[in-house]
């Protein structure tokens, strides 16, 4: 984890479709930008911003997102979000999250991820559904 500092950067951007909007995701009934598609962009842009400097074997998951949804965006239209590393605590870190459109900001908040070995996390998720099979 050594080449994870504070001030990291990523980025992620999308067309809008009808597969992300609102009506599709079943979050609603308008046809722009879903808000579970913004939080996935976010996410990802978050995740982008310390996947190359990740040692091997390590990946970070999301914990927490704390996301304000600003303004809709219509089918058609481009968005990207940005994510910086604003603190990191151990394994836990803290992003500053950001969205726009062709036309404004759409989104803002925070974002938090935690860096996992993924070999071990996957290991746990597999032995999960052994412990559920007799269900």
């Amino acid at each position: 984890m050594n080449g994870i500092v504070v001030g990291l950067v990523g980025e992620s951007s999308e067309l809008v479709t009808t597969e992300n909007t609102a009506a599709h995701w079943k979050s609603g009934l308008v046809a722009g930008f879903a808000t579970p598609a913004l939080i996935a962009l976010m996410e990802n842009a978050a995740f982008n911003a310390v996947n190359d400097v990740l040692a091997v074997g390590q990946t970070t998951v999301g914990i927490q997102v704390n996301v304000k949804h600003l303004a809709a965006t219509p089918v058609g239209m481009k968005v990207r979000a940005r994510a910086e590393l604003a603190q990191v605590d151990g394994r836990k870190l803290f992003f500053n999250v950001e969205a726009w459109d062709k036309v404004e900001k759409i989104g803002e908040g925070t974002h938090t991820r935690v860096v996992v070995d993924l070999e071990r996390f996957e290991k746990r998720m597999s032995e999960k559904i052994g412990e559920t099979k007799n269900e």
